[in-house]
């Protein structure tokens, strides 16, 4: 399809709650545009003021999501790359915090000529001029603009949604804003004032809603929606329930496409409303909802108290399970609780084990311990990044008779000169982004990629000592996998074992709805052979 001369800007706010789902919204709703021949881009705009997400707890904040070009982002750029099935980059994320300092930076060099720096126009200015980054590169640019409508941090946001609003065609721009409509157990009745405020406040900032998403627990009939249609002066139609869905945050664009969210867009818009393909996509949501087969994955880390802290490696089993016509059913284990007497225990229930990424020393004993219980029982074991490290600890330890065998990393709780994993470069380094990874022939890592070169993304200080590999190599270790710019170990495995292996990069990146990441479907289709 030919791009369209300009592009079209929706904004999507949420109100009355937060985490109400306005990162999955939007990726849906790019989704279906996408499906009906437009081209898509998202960007999130979140209003806490640190820099980046790339320095903020797993535990507050759920993961850090790493884009090829580099950029530490929030974890809804995951949701974005896997429903829209590309990759986007740094400038499709911009939190308050690096805008407010690339504008004192600018103040600093005298870039506004002695002039008083304000919110109005000078942070407004810079949002929009990120907001109109992709203009005329995309037929639709999705603008997600986090927190709630009523926060202080999100107002400069707003104000800039407005200025847009007000600077562009009626035939250019919608707005839609998430809310939450209660049902009251007690008296049987669903409440609509919740949304009625916060509408009305979003109106106060100049934003009139052209599509309400109403996250609710029970059906709206046609008399809720027309009084919320009166009450926050929109169209009955625009008013759409969003539902829980049963199963999985992939049935999304499905009920977007029965409420015909996207067709009510596209005629406000007076856009031809083209043919719909997602056959592939409703038949990838039906394997997830009617899999053949249920298996179990032990994920061992020491962020097990938010779920979200491993986002993207539970998605990426859910794209691998769907592909093997699998559920897989994931239970978090606390490393920091695994011993030596307790292992088995812990882990015997389990078709696989993963090792997750992380930094530091806590919880480290717990995921050397799984290591060695999936070694040592024939467990298909799958370790990222740290987790490759524990890996490998635990092979010099209990295989190659290395007894003092430790990583660098954990050098003040242990004294020794055995570092298997090692600092090359300065401390404070933060290998970041995509890099090329020659995959060695005749390897389990070849045959799941069935290349011998591959793109994976970094997020790491830490790598293999190389000065063991000779070593390892004769105790029966394989290193399959080698990222080309400083020759460091990317992958390991065991050419012995049912399925053992461990990569310096973060796969789970890279995983799409639809069609997975080929080593987390080669791990699942081990867990079935099992």
């Amino acid at each position: 399809m030919k791009q369209l001369t300009k592009s079209k800007y929706i904004f999507i706010t949420g109100g009355v709650l937060s985490s109400l789902g306005k990162g999955i919204s939007s990726a849906s709703l790019g989704y279906l545009l996408q499906s009906r021949g437009y081209s898509v881009t998202i960007q999130k705009f979140d209003p806490y003021l640190n820099n980046n997400p790339g320095m903020m707890s797993p535990l507050q904040h759920g993961e850090i999501f790493v884009t090829d070009d580099g950029a530490e982002t929030d974890l809804d750029l995951g949701h974005y790359e896997r429903f829209l099935g590309r990759s986007l980059h740094q400038n499709n994320t911009h939190s308050s915090g690096r805008i407010y300092w690339d504008v004192l930076s600018k103040e600093r060099k005298d870039g506004y000529a002695g002039k008083t720096v304000q919110v109005i126009p000078h942070i407004t200015n810079e949002v929009k001029k990120r907001m109109k980054i992709y203009d005329g590169q995309f037929d639709f640019i999705l603008i997600e603009i986090g927190g709630t409508v009523g926060d202080i941090e999100s107002m400069p946001f707003l104000e800039t949604q407005r200025q847009m609003n007000y600077e562009l065609s009626v035939q250019d721009v919608v707005n839609i804003h998430l809310t939450y409509i209660p049902y009251l157990r007690s008296s049987s009745e669903l409440k609509t004032k919740p949304t009625q405020h916060s509408v009305h406040t979003l109106m106060q900032h100049g934003i009139r809603p052209d599509v309400l998403l109403c996250r609710t627990e029970e059906k709206l009939n046609k008399e809720i929606r027309q009084k919320i249609g009166l009450f926050c002066n929109v169209n009955e139609e625009a008013v759409i329930e969003v539902a829980d869905v049963e199963t999985t945050i992939y049935e999304v664009p499905l009920t977007f496409k029965k409420s015909g969210l996207d067709e009510i867009i596209l005629k406000k818009l007076n856009l031809p409303i083209n043919e719909l393909d997602i056959d592939k996509w409703q038949k990838f949501v039906t394997k997830i909802k009617k899999p053949s087969i249920k298996i179990r994955v032990g994920l061992v880390g020491k962020y097990t108290k938010y779920e979200d802290s491993y986002k993207s490696i539970l998605e990426a089993l859910v794209h691998a399970g769907s592909i093997n016509n699998t559920r897989v059913e994931v239970e978090l284990v606390n490393s920091e609780e695994i011993t030596a007497d307790n292992v088995n225990e812990k882990l015997s229930s389990f078709n696989g084990i993963l090792v997750g990424p992380g930094f530091g020393h806590r919880g480290i004993a717990g995921k050397i311990f799984a290591s060695q219980y999936a070694r040592e029982n024939n467990v298909p074991f799958f370790g990222i990044g740290l987790g490759m490290h524990c890996a490998c600890i635990d092979f010099a330890r209990n295989v190659c008779g290395i007894k003092n065998a430790d990583s660098r990393e954990f050098e003040a709780e242990n004294k020794t000169d055995e570092f298997i994993i090692e600092l090359k470069d300065k401390p404070e380094t933060l290998r970041l982004g995509a890099y090329s990874v020659a995959i060695t022939n005749n390897t389990n890592a070849f045959r799941a990629y069935k290349n011998i070169e591959m793109a994976e993304r970094c997020r790491h200080r830490y790598e293999f000592n190389n000065n063991y590999i000779k070593q390892f190599e004769k105790a029966g270790m394989v290193f399959s996998g080698i990222l080309h710019h400083k020759n460091i170990v990317g992958i390991i495995e065991l050419p012995q074992h049912k399925w053992f292996m461990g990569v310096q990069f973060h796969p789970e990146y890279k995983s799409r709805a639809v069609t997975g990441h080929p080593l987390f479907i080669d791990f699942v289709a081990a867990m079935l052979k099992k």
